[in-house]
């Protein structure tokens, strides 16, 4: 009885593999897409800029219904939480409460700005990195801050704003208690 040749069984099934392997691996012709398929230079990038400069300034200022008077009417703001969100009659309560407690209140920051060319973030978006600074109840809190607007017909209509929450908290004496047992 003869036995098969197992060298030349897996030499054959190797090539196979090979050369249904090569004819798969062929390069596609289809463009990937890149950067700027996406986003793009902001056409109202000055204005933009401003407007949401403008409506930091103010609430840091405690010029807050000035401030509201900037996002329009359907705004949603969000962060720093994943569940966190406003409103603008929330951003206005909540800058008044802040009004009324925090002093020597600074702001410094840094913009830029883009533009989304489609899908669910389509638009001009103001990017701010800054620090944040207050005194309340003689304690002195400093902070750094990463917001995002998106503006739309010169108003901002939602906007994501992020900062460790924990750290002002137990800088301003709170303390957590774990969860009862």
């Amino acid at each position: 009885m003869r036995q098969p040749n197992t060298k030349a069984l897996l030499l054959t099934i190797l090539v196979s593999a090979l050369g249904f392997t090569s004819v798969n691996a062929q390069p596609t012709t289809t463009k990937q897409p890149v950067y700027k398929d996406f986003v793009g230079e902001n056409p109202n990038a000055d204005a933009d800029i401003k407007l949401v400069s403008d409506y930091v300034h103010n609430l840091v200022a405690g010029d807050v219904d000035k401030a509201t008077s900037m996002l329009a009417s359907n705004y949603r703001g969000y962060g720093p939480g994943p569940g966190d969100s406003s409103t603008v009659e929330t951003v206005n309560q909540g800058w008044k409460q802040s009004d009324s407690v925090q002093l020597n209140r600074k702001n410094d920051f840094v913009s830029a700005t883009f533009n989304v060319k489609s899908g669910d973030l389509a638009g001009h978006w103001v990017e701010m990195w800054g620090s944040y600074s207050f005194t309340e109840n003689g304690k002195d809190v400093r902070f750094s801050y990463q917001y995002s607007a998106h503006l739309k017909n010169g108003k901002i209509d939602r906007d994501f704003l992020y900062y460790d929450k924990l750290y002002i908290l137990t800088t301003l004496g709170y303390t957590l208690t774990p969860p009862a047992k």
